[in-house]
């Protein structure tokens, strides 16, 4: 239950996070593009989401989970291993929302409301479920096939960078960013807030995905402190040497890196490999974050450079750093074979093919009909001005 509510935090410390870097006219709306996919996703879950994520298996492919479909459906006294199926079922719905959320960094200040709730709505049944399913659900192909991922490199992390993409594409770029600038934050102390409340809620997202006390979530507790805190000063040295000067936005978005590689990891790797991913991420992607200016791609809060390429990351790591002490199994590194690295990288083929196929169509759909990208004179006016329009 205390995982669970710090997994639910983590939306809104997301909200201030990004609405921390955006300017001032877009903040309000780029709150409570967060802040309602707490709802939306809620009530797709209860109604059919759990069943599709983890339900019984359909056909025995591995694809989609089928039955079950209302949370109603299961009583409080049925178990998930050892705890309440319907309290894992809530603590695996906060995984949902906040990956929803995430893709709203990459479209900020030049999406309307109204169709982004629709999109958001689409995009959890169409992408997230399957995928979910894939992944955490004991029946899911990907999960039986021996890929490896603890707490959601590949159902959150590198599914919402990828889907980020999908849809800043189908938008195009904003009008700030054809103009050469890039998002200029409107309140850095928000940015920094979210973070905060971010970090305390990965607490739960990662060591709470052992679903019991005991020296697994010790580890992954462990591995989410060190890779936070490796990455945050790795990108504050990167800067200093490419740029001569340190920034605050940098040194949240370097802590950010890290926590999003370790996510994969957590659980599967020791303290130094937690270290090493902590810096081989805020590495990879202070690079990556550049890539949108090279390829003309508008990203704008930076959810593929940093979500994308850092799930990434956690998920090839494991090829390399996994124990294999207790849980999954051993990377090269470790002793292990090379096939298991190239099982993660199936699973990372697999999941960015699907998730950007599919959210490339679930967008241009919406966008064709209910004009989800805004004007340039509205995107001028900002956001917020056109909040109540929908």
């Amino acid at each position: 239950m205390t995982s669970t509510a710090m997994v639910l935090l983590m939306t809104p410390g997301l909200a201030f996070f990004y609405g921390g870097m955006v300017r001032a006219k877009n903040l309000l709306t780029m709150l409570y593009m967060s802040f309602i996919c707490i709802s939306l996703v809620t009530v797709v879950w209860f109604l059919y989401g759990y069943g599709i994520a983890f339900g019984r298996d359909a056909g025995g492919l591995g694809l989609i989970g089928w039955g079950d479909w209302r949370l109603g459906h299961v009583g409080p006294d049925a178990l998930q291993g050892v705890i309440p199926k319907q309290l894992y079922a809530c603590f695996q719905l906060t995984f949902a929302i906040i990956t929803v959320a995430l893709i709203s960094g990459s479209i900020a200040g030049r999406a309307r409301f109204g169709p982004w709730m629709l999109f958001a709505t689409l995009w959890t049944t169409i992408v997230y479920l399957p995928i979910a399913h894939w992944v955490f659900a004991s029946s899911g192909w990907l999960n039986k096939w021996g890929v490896m991922d603890f707490a959601g490199g590949l159902v959150v992390e590198l599914n919402s960078g990828i889907s980020g993409l999908a849809l800043a594409l189908v938008l195009g770029r904003g009008v700030e960013f054809r103009r050469g600038h890039g998002p200029r934050p409107g309140n850095v102390p928000f940015v920094l807030l979210g973070l905060g409340l971010l970090w305390f809620g990965w607490f739960g997202f990662n060591a709470g995905s052992a679903l019991s006390d005991g020296a697994l979530a010790t580890r992954a507790f462990v591995s989410t402190m060190i890779a936070g805190c490796a990455g945050m000063l790795t990108w504050r040295l990167i800067e200093w040497l490419r740029f001569r000067h340190l920034t605050r936005l940098g040194s949240a978005s370097g802590a950010l890196a890290g926590l999003v590689a370790i996510t994969p990891s957590c659980a599967f790797v020791s303290v130094e490999g937690a270290f090493a991913i902590g810096v081989i991420a805020a590495a990879v992607c202070t690079y990556a974050v550049e890539l949108k200016l090279v390829a003309g791609y508008d990203d704008t809060l930076d959810v593929t450079g940093i979500h994308g390429a850092g799930g990434i990351v956690g998920i090839l790591s494991l090829g390399f750093l996994a124990t294999g002490w207790d849980q999954g199994s051993a990377g090269l590194f470790y002793g292990g074979s090379v096939t298991v690295l190239g099982k993660q990288a199936v699973g990372v083929l697999a999941v960015g093919a699907y998730a950007f196929t599919a959210t490339y169509l679930i967008g241009t759909i919406v966008d064709r009909f209910t004009r989800m990208r805004m004007t340039d004179e509205e995107q001028a006016l900002g956001t917020d001005a056109h909040f109540t329009e929908g």
